[in-house]
């Protein structure tokens, strides 16, 4: 007599057909079934992965690129990268210049990053950021945006020792004296940036020549800094986040007593606030971070 036996995935025990002697319910073992499920969901297509790469390719470019180029920079051969853009054009992610026959991103890719840049929201990231990044630099650090006379700080986050200033959320900074403050004057617009100096009783700063020479030193690094310059005893630095159309989203600053702050443009409290700034800057899109 044969023997039939099926598994059953939504119970918790073996099935038999009729006539098969009696049986005891067998419970399978969550361990496994719990690897089944992490090997089912983590498990990709890997023809997908590696056409990717063509994607990524050209998005780092951000030019056109010719077939030989293109393959060469996904790291595969041209004859087999052709298919992968055939399909790729075919939905819309890739289009081919008919002049040139070079490749971009097409009418796809462009409505894919037009949706995930409105999606974003830079100072949510940026708040999500802040704690980890005031223990390992060791001082306070904050986060402001662009209000509507100047630079206004939306976030603080104190370090390990806490700063002895009144710095909290909803204050203004100085576009003079600090450094978030001259992060906001290097990079927006100066006709902006001229009103808000007036406003905030600076009426002949713009005509400084000894400060657009600091903020053209600040737009060539991305890195501002301040010696003790409105505090006697603390300093501070700050740097740019970028979104994706290639603006001034927000500035990130540290702040410390001076003797707890380095404010060497390449010491690694510096560099730690430069990464962190520039990984927000490439979940914002930005095409071009400074440092990168």
């Amino acid at each position: 007599m044969l023997r039939w036996t099926c598994f059953c995935a939504d119970i918790d025990q073996w099935l038999y057909f009729p006539g098969h002697p009696t049986h005891k319910p067998m419970t399978p073992n969550p361990v496994e079934i719990l690897a089944d499920e992490v090997g089912r969901t983590s498990r990709g297509i890997q023809s997908v992965e590696v056409g990717g790469q063509l994607l990524k390719a050209l998005a780092r470019s951000g030019r056109r690129m010719a077939l030989k180029d293109l393959a060469r920079e996904a790291d595969m051969t041209p004859a087999k990268a052709h298919p992968y853009l055939v399909s790729f054009g075919k939905l819309g992610l890739i289009e081919q210049d008919p002049s040139t026959g070079h490749y971009g991103l097409g009418p796809l890719a462009v409505q894919l990053g037009l949706i995930s840049l409105q999606q974003v929201d830079p100072v949510r990231l940026t708040m999500a950021e802040l704690p980890e990044l005031a223990l390992a630099l060791g001082v306070t650090v904050s986060a402001a945006v662009w209000g509507g006379t100047g630079p206004v700080i939306v976030r603080v986050e104190e370090g390990p020792q806490a700063v002895s200033v009144s710095m909290r959320h909803g204050i203004p900074a100085s576009l003079r004296h600090t450094g978030t403050g001259k992060v906001f004057a290097a990079f927006m617009p100066p006709e902006r940036v001229q009103q808000a100096l007036l406003s905030q009783g600076e009426p002949d700063a713009w005509a400084d020549a000894k400060f657009h020479d600091e903020l053209a030193r600040i737009r060539q690094t991305g890195f501002s800094q301040v010696d003790q310059e409105l505090i006697v005893g603390i300093s501070a630095m700050a740097v740019p986040v970028f979104d994706g159309f290639g603006r001034l989203a927000l500035a990130i600053a540290a702040m410390g007593p001076s003797g707890q702050l380095d404010l060497s443009p390449d010491g690694p409290q510096a560099q730690h606030l430069r990464e962190t700034a520039q990984r927000i800057s490439v979940r914002l899109g930005a095409p071009n971070v400074l440092g990168n």
